[in-house]
């Protein structure tokens, strides 16, 4: 199949050299992405008076993570399939949607105080996060281990980490799972580097200061197959562990707008529009049948 990645090519391209992107920066969603039907005036009326009076929807994200969220070669603009549904989204309400980067840590609680209106930043919807925010899942994917191209220290599943440093993105499920798995490498612990953003740890792998990766899987794919980037890193194997649902987040007290983006999300599964985006980015496979309220 022929991949549609040319978007993050180029900061794929800089990772490749060993360049991390970082810094913080916001950008309308790329509009290119439309449903295939129009306003929803009813859904439009349903959204909180505070989002309809300022005519968008904040959403924050951390832009390390393509294909679902990544700078473009402008290292302003924000692309990518979560994007291209946030503008679908903003289509079908009759607002804009404006996302803004941060570390993935940061995320919730910049939630908590007001500072954005939803989170969509391939976020997996857990028990564990379902007690501070609510979650319209729209995505599944599954861990994949990237090493550097060769595997130079022989990984090949979650056990052979033990003993060795991984990189990790931090607040991520990744980080969790590696901290479970430390329950069961004995003698042999594994030595977490955690970064703050998922470039971070990707450079930690590039420099050969970490031996394996963990992270979700279309990215994973991403990394390993971008032409920029395929000479540096490969996927340890091909298994998936612990796939989940990625989730937009609301903060628990915002169930207008999480009903009105459920909605929304809904008609955009069922005009076709939700398949049309993920196609663009080649990752269908990654698609949910229906969209789920808080399903950890």
């Amino acid at each position: 199949m022929t991949r549609s990645h040319r978007r993050v090519g180029a900061v794929l391209g800089l990772l490749g050299a060993g360049v991390a992107l970082a810094g913080c920066a916001s950008a309308a969603a790329d509009t290119r992405a439309m449903p295939r039907t129009g306003v929803n005036a009813a859904l439009h009326a349903a959204l909180p008076a505070a989002v309809r009076q300022r005519g968008e929807i904040r959403v924050i994200t951390d832009a390390s993570y393509a294909p679902a969220s990544s700078f473009a070669a402008d290292g302003k603009t924000i692309v990518g399939f979560e994007p291209d549904l946030g503008a679908a989204l903003g289509s079908v309400l009759g607002v804009r949607v404006v996302f803004a980067n941060d570390d993935f840590a940061k995320l919730p609680g910049m939630l908590g105080r007001g500072q954005a209106d939803m989170i969509m930043s391939a976020m997996t919807d857990t028990a564990d996060r379902e007690r501070t925010l609510d979650f319209v899942d729209y995505f599944s994917a599954g861990t994949s281990l990237v090493v550097q191209r060769g595997n130079p220290h022989g990984i090949s599943d979650l056990e052979s980490l033990c003993g060795q440093i991984v990189a990790v993105e931090s607040g991520t499920v990744q980080a969790g799972l590696l901290a479970r798995l430390q329950a069961h490498c004995g003698a042999s612990p594994i030595r977490v580097l955690s970064e703050p953003t998922n470039d971070d740890a990707i450079l930690q792998v590039r420099i050969g200061k970490a031996a394996a990766l963990p992270m979700d899987y279309p990215p994973a794919d991403v990394l390993t197959t971008d032409p920029h980037t395929r000479p540096n890193y490969q996927l340890a194997s091909t298994a998936q562990y612990e796939p989940g649902l990625y989730g937009i987040g609301f903060a628990k007290d915002n169930t207008a707008l999480r009903t009105a983006v459920t909605a929304a999300l809904r008609q955009l599964v069922t005009d076709g529009t939700y398949r049309d985006v993920l196609h663009k980015w080649d990752v269908l496979g990654g698609a949910v049948r229906t969209i789920s309220v808080n399903g950890a």
